[in-house]
Order: C-alpha cells, then sequence, then structure tokens
C-alpha cells in the first residue's frame, strides 16, 4: 500500500552498483513507510550499463543478504543459474533465505508479492556482455561447449528463443520455411534456449566454431583499389556533423572513433558523443561525430536538429529511428544505409515477424529525398569476401568516403586503423572493399556471388516435395500427394486467370508437412541421412562429441540430453 497509489504491491529493479551507491537508502526508507514492495536486486557482478567497471566497494551476495537483514527486510530469496553453490554456506545467509533456481523466478515473485511489507529477491548472474569480455580475455570460464542446430530437424515454431530471450536464436531461411540457428559469435553461452521442447537442439564439445575464409586476397583487392579516383571533399568554414547509427556488438563506437582520430591527424578539430548501453548486446547505438578546422567552431557536440551533412546507417531499424531521423534535413543531409535485415528483439517472441526493410528504407527516402539516399548490404559483403561480418560497418564507411562524403584524408583513416591495433589487415580490406563497392559495384557482386538457389516455380516445388515424401515413407505415399496436388491444381486453374495458382502453392506446401509429420523415426533419419553430419563439418572444427536433447515418447516424459 502506498498513500499515492491503489496498488496493493510493487517491484522495483536494483542493480547492485546502484544498490551500493545509494539504492540501500531507498530500501531503508520504504521499511520506514511500511510499504508493500519487493525490491529485485540484480547481482551481475559489474557496472554493465556503463562498461563493466567494478563496483566501487567490497560486495556480494551474502553481504547484500546480511545488510537488507539488518535494515529490516521481512523474507528474502536468492534466485540464480547456479543455485547448488550456495549448499554448505546457507549459515552466511539470514536464517529464513530461500534459495532457487531461475526457473522458478515466476513462482518466487508471486510469493513475494503475497508477503506483507518490505521483501528483496537478490538475482544473481554474471551478466553476459560481461561475460564474453572477460572470456576474450582469459578471465572467465569458457566451457567447452556450443549449442548447434539442426535445421532439417528445426519447425521454426520459436519455442527456443521463447526460453531464452537470446538474439543470438537467429532466422534460417530455408526451402521448407523460416527455421532458427545459432550464431556462434555472439553465443553467450548461457544454453537456456535448449528448454525449448526441440530434438533439433545438439550440445557439441571438443569443437571450435570454423572460420569463413573470405574470397578476396589482400594482393587481390590492392590491385583492384589501385587505380580507383579519390575523391577530394573539402570543408568549409563550418562544422561536419556525422551520424553513426547501429547495433551494439558490431563496431559501430570504432567506427566512429577511427573518424575522429582521422580529424586529428589532418589537424582538425573533432568530438564524438555516442549514446549506447555497454550490457546491450543488439541495443541501439548512436555516434554523434563532429569535426571542424578550429575547435571554436565546435560549440557542442551533439549533433543538432535537422544538421546532420551524412547519416551512416549501419541498421536500418535505428537509422530510421526517430532520434536518429530528427537530425536529417532534406537537401541537407546524405544518408548511406546497409540494407543488411538484423532480427530485432520482436523475432524471439514472434517467430515469422518481419523487419518491414522496404518500409524503413521509405522512412530515409522520405526524409532526406530519394535522390539523398544509397543502400549497400554491407554485412552480406564483408561476410562473403572478407570471412567476417564485423568489417561490414567500415565497408560502409569507405563507400561513404569514396562518395565523398566523409572530409578527411584517406591516409588518416589508414593510420587511425593501425593505431586502433586490433585487426588492423581486416578493417583495412574493409575499408577499400568499401570503396571498391561504391565505384565499381557490379564487380564486387560478381567477386562476392555465391550460387543462390533459384526462385522455385509449382512445378519444382512440387517434385521436391514429393522427393522429400518418397525418402520420408516410398514413392506411393509420394504418388498420393501428386495426385491431391494434380486436383487441386485442376479446380482452381478453372477459376484462376492469371497462372497465379495461390491455393494450390499452398497446398503443396502445406499438405507436405502433414504428411511428413516428425516422429522419432523421421527425426533419426534426418539425423543419419549425411546431412547432418555435412552440416556440422561445416560450422566445427576439432574432435567432436554430441549429445542430443530428445525426449522419445516411448522412453521417456522430459527431455534428458
Amino acid at each position: 500500500h502506498g498513500r499515492f497509489t491503489s496498488r496493493p504491491h510493487v517491484f522495483q529493479n536494483l542493480g547492485d552498483g546502484t544498490y551500493f551507491h545509494s539504492g540501500a537508502l531507498a530500501i531503508r526508507q520504504a521499511i520506514a513507510a511500511g510499504a508493500n514492495i519487493t525490491y529485485k536486486i540484480l547481482y551481475n557482478d559489474a557496472v554493465a550499463m556503463t562498461g563493466g567497471q567494478p563496483v566501487d566497494g567490497v560486495i556480494g551476495v551474502e553481504r547484500i543478504a546480511r545488510q537488507v537483514e539488518a535494515e529490516g527486510v521481512g523474507k528474502l530469496a536468492i534466485v540464480s543459474d547456479e543455485p547448488d553453490k550456495y549448499h554448505g554456506d546457507e549459515s552466511l545467509f539470514p536464517p529464513a533465505t530461500s534459495f532457487h533456481h531461475r526457473s522458478e523466478l515466476e513462482a518466487v515473485q508471486r510469493m513475494l508479492r503475497e508477503t506483507p511489507g518490505v521483501t528483496c529477491l537478490i538475482y544473481d548472474q554474471t551478466c553476459a556482455a560481461e561475460k564474453r569480455r572477460r572470456r576474450k580475455k582469459g578471465e572467465y570460464p569458457d566451457p567447452d561447449r556450443r549449442i548447434f542446430i539442426n535445421a532439417e530437424v528445426c519447425e521454426g515454431c520459436g519455442d527456443c528463443g521463447e526460453q531464452s530471450n537470446c538474439l543470438s536464436v537467429l532466422p534460417l531461411e530455408t526451402t521448407f520455411g523460416r527455421k532458427r540457428q545459432i550464431e556462434q559469435s555472439s553465443c553467450n553461452k548461457d544454453y537456456s534456449c535448449v528448454q525449448g521442447f526441440c530434438p533439433s537442439f545438439v550440445s557439441v564439445e571438443g569443437g571450435q566454431p570454423k572460420k569463413r575464409v573470405g574470397r578476396l586476397s589482400r594482393d587481390r583487392l590492392d590491385e583492384l583499389i589501385a587505380h580507383l579516383p579519390l575523391p577530394s571533399p573539402t570543408l568549409d568554414e563550418a562544422p561536419y556533423d556525422m551520424l553513426i547509427t547501429g547495433v551494439g556488438g558490431t563496431g559501430v563506437v570504432t567506427v566512429g572513433a577511427l573518424v575522429s582520430m582521422a580529424a586529428h591527424l589532418d589537424g582538425l578539430a573533432s568530438s564524438q558523443l555516442d549514446f549506447m548501453g555497454f550490457a546491450q548486446k543488439g541495443g541501439a547505438v548512436l555516434a554523434f561525430v563532429r569535426w571542424a578546422k578550429r575547435p571554436d567552431l565546435l560549440n557542442q557536440v551533439r549533433i543538432d536538429t535537422q544538421q546532420a551533412d551524412l547519416l551512416l546507417a549501419c541498421d536500418l531499424v535505428v537509422g530510421a529511428s526517430p532520434d536518429a531521423l530528427q537530425t536529417v534535413r532534406r537537401g541537407r543531409t546524405q544518408i548511406i544505409a546497409s540494407s543488411h535485415r538484423n532480427p530485432t528483439d520482436r523475432f524471439v517472441r514472434d517467430p515469422d515477424a518481419s523487419l518491414h526493410a522496404e518500409a524503413l528504407a521509405a522512412k530515409l527516402a522520405f526524409a532526406a529525398g530519394a535522390d539523398a539516399v544509397e543502400s549497400v548490404d554491407a554485412y552480406d559483403l564483408a561476410l562473403r569476401l572478407l570471412g567476417d561480418s564485423i568489417g561490414a560497418n567500415l565497408l560502409l564507411l569507405g563507400y561513404a568516403w569514396q562518395r565523398g562524403r566523409v572530409p578527411v584524408s584517406l591516409a588518416a583513416l589508414e593510420r587511425a586503423i593501425e593505431l586502433n591495433a586490433v585487426a588492423v589487415d581486416m578493417n583495412r580490406m574493409a575499408l577499400h572493399l568499401g570503396r571498391l563497392t561504391a565505384e565499381s559495384p557490379r564487380l564486387v557482386l560478381e567477386l562476392a556471388e555465391e550460387p543462390a538457389p533459384p526462385a522455385m516455380t509449382l512445378d519444382a516445388l512440387i517434385a521436391h516435395r514429393c522427393a522429400h515424401l518418397t525418402a520420408y515413407q516410398d514413392a506411393a505415399y509420394a504418388a498420393r500427394y501428386r495426385d491431391l496436388l494434380g486436383r487441386v491444381r485442376e479446380a482452381e486453374a478453372e477459376s484462376c486467370t492469371d497462372g497465379s495458382l495461390p491455393l494450390t502453392t499452398a497446398v503443396a506446401r502445406g499438405y507436405a508437412k502433414l504428411l511428413s509429420y516428425k516422429d522419432e523415426y523421421e527425426v533419426a533419419r534426418l539425423y543419419t541421412d549425411g546431412r547432418f553430419q555435412q552440416a556440422l563439418a561445416e560450422s566445427f572444427d576439432g574432435e567432436l562429441r554430441l549429445s542430443f536433447h530428445m525426449a522419445p515418447p516411448l522412453l521417456v516424459k522430459a527431455k534428458t540430453g
């Protein structure tokens, strides 16, 4: 209860850093006021919001527990992904403390909601982004286990994303529709996706993700860019304003820092303001970069309304957001965007979610004018030609520079990449590949081209499903499928004058799916027909040890692994 609300109870979130410097006083005040409130204290072992710094002082789950007990908290629950680690140490906690696995979180919250007075829930789990940072430095245990999805078995239901709420579970478009895949480079090894009730999940031990080999060598790229014209952009007496937008973990801030350093090396004054959440892998990032001939021309670090000279949209969603578009003015701002479709958090909740890329591109064109917008799939080009999608944003920067939209010298940009001292060769190649793409897009597309599956006609679709059903059971089973499709097609052809046959196409997909139900026999076939082994070989190096997460109805009532 409270003086200014009719709600009987509320939950309040507190990070461990906030709790340490001031949040404990809020708990004290709530107890003094006799409020019905539950403080959910996240102990993630770092000040994740601003870069993973350590908390300024000695802190731990047991210390927080004893502190809130001393303040007068009536009921305390500890929730963790590893509750067993507290066994034997219960004496360090208040007598009435209960310990729970994170899968029990909702039940624990319901219990605390019904407890009068001030209660606390301490959620103990290291920040996932911080885990990745520490693992890169060798400062955190790195489990020898990765999760792989057998796409042939996957039905694309999305339960894995629902269970894990993880943006590393990505869509995979196949002949049989949208399925799922694990992006190994961003996976934080939380493993909660396995809780989705699906036999397509496999645990892989003893293997490392196979590094993709780029199609373009450094020598070949140097040969191709040797005769590219060099633009000569000029900087007048006004500052030059460049907004870079993208998602966390892809190097947006790094691109801004490289441009700022290049301006500095050219003897210019520069500033950079970054809006980001360090703990948000995949969250929105905006980098405001400004430079001018003299420091007195830079009156502020944020780009003012409708004052951007260039919007470098490394992600369509963030690039078309209100925060970005408010800097755009028709007739002034040029937009260079990556057309790659990054999945958003909506995809986690809706397996059939669409990014609506065309609508986002239309927003950019409406804001700046269609003639002021250029787009290129920087992600795809970087992945195919360089072997690593992390070069996408620098590729986009190189594209913009070649267009004369980034008024700093090429020598300064190359020197900034050297000073950054991270993946220097690859970043330099990405920059120059962007230049080549701007001047010779057809050549770059030819270099990057992979055999794309041809658009499947109705006849090809029916033939494909017949082959699938023959392998599933036998030729007679496929003939049953073909017979029904023939009758549907004949009936629809009488009324469908344009030849599109949408009903027949829908039946061709849906009836084949109905006939090839994935029981335990079909799952076994899909694991042993050779395609699964081929997919593993293409994804991992090493001596692999596999664990399958299945629950055959005849043997077990729940998944056992």
